[in-house]
C-alpha cells in the first residue's frame, strides 16, 4: 500500500541518492553525452520501474541531460513507491544530480509555476484552463485549485486570492521552486544581476525578488510550509 509522504520525509528519503524533492515531486538530472545515450538511460529507467512507470515516471530527454521526475499521478504527490522507484533508477542509471551550490555546475533541477492574483478565482480559472489546454490535478478539481499541463511540458498555474484591487503591482508573477539548499545561491545570483529583495518574511518557503522595473518573482522551496 502506497503511503503519501510529508515534505521532510520525502526530501530525506532520496537526498543521498541524488534526487531532489521539489513541491510534490522527486527530480534528478543525469548528464549524458548524446541524445541516443539519454534515450537509452530513459529506457533503462522505464524497465526498472516496470508496470509502475506509467503511473509515476516522466522523462525529459535532451542531448546533454535526461531529467527524471517521479510523482504518483493518482495522488498528485510523492509516495513511498516513488521513493522505491527513485532508488531503483539510481542503482540502474548511475550518476545523478549534484547540487549547484557555489560550484559553477550546470543548473540541477527546478519547477516553474505561474501565480495569478485574482479577486474571483472561480470566475477566471476556467478561462485559463481553456486557453492553456490545462487540467486540474488528481483530486484537486475545485473552483480555486491550481491547473497543470496534462502532458507535463508547461508550468503549473495557481491562483492567489486578493482581498482588494491592487492596480499598482503586477497581477502575474513567476514562482521558481529550487532545491532547498540551492535557494541562497540562486537569490545571490539574482541580486548580483541587478535584482532586489522585496521580502523574506516567508522564507524559506519563498523569497520575493524584483527586477529593476519592479516585476516580481518568488524563489521557493519546500521548507517552511508545514504548520
Amino acid at each position: 500500500m502506497e503511503k503519501i509522504l510529508g515534505r521532510q520525509e520525502a526530501s530525506e528519503a532520496v537526498d543521498d541518492a541524488g534526487w531532489r524533492f521539489l513541491l510534490g515531486a522527486l527530480l534528478t538530472s543525469v548528464p549524458v553525452g548524446s541524445l541516443a545515450q539519454g534515450i537509452g538511460l530513459a529506457a533503462d529507467a522505464v524497465a526498472a520501474c516496470g508496470d509502475d512507470a506509467d503511473g509515476h515516471l516522466r522523462v525529459d530527454g535532451r542531448p546533454d541531460r535526461v531529467v527524471f521526475t517521479l510523482q504518483s499521478l493518482e495522488h498528485a504527490g510523492v509516495t513511498s513507491r516513488d521513493v522505491e522507484l527513485a532508488l531503483l533508477i539510481s542503482s540502474t542509471v548511475g550518476a545523478m544530480t549534484e547540487p549547484e551550490i557555489g560550484t559553477g555546475a550546470p543548473r540541477s533541477v527546478q519547477i516553474l509555476e505561474i501565480a495569478i492574483d485574482a479577486l474571483d478565482i472561480a470566475g477566471i480559472r476556467e478561462f485559463w484552463r481553456a486557453v492553456l489546454g490545462y487540467t486540474g490535478e488528481a483530486g484537486a478539481e475545485g473552483p480555486k485549485d491550481p491547473l497543470i499541463d496534462p502532458v507535463g511540458q508547461g508550468p503549473a498555474v495557481w491562483f492567489q486570492q486578493m482581498d482588494a484591487p491592487r492596480p499598482q503591482r503586477n497581477r502575474i508573477h513567476f514562482d521558481i521552486c529550487v532545491p532547498h539548499d540551492e535557494a541562497p545561491r540562486r537569490i545571490e545570483a539574482a541580486l548580483a544581476a541587478g535584482g532586489r529583495l522585496v521580502s523574506a518574511t516567508r522564507a524559506p518557503a519563498f523569497w520575493v525578488l524584483a527586477d529593476r522595473e519592479g516585476n516580481e518573482v518568488c524563489v521557493t522551496t519546500w521548507q517552511g510550509r508545514d504548520g
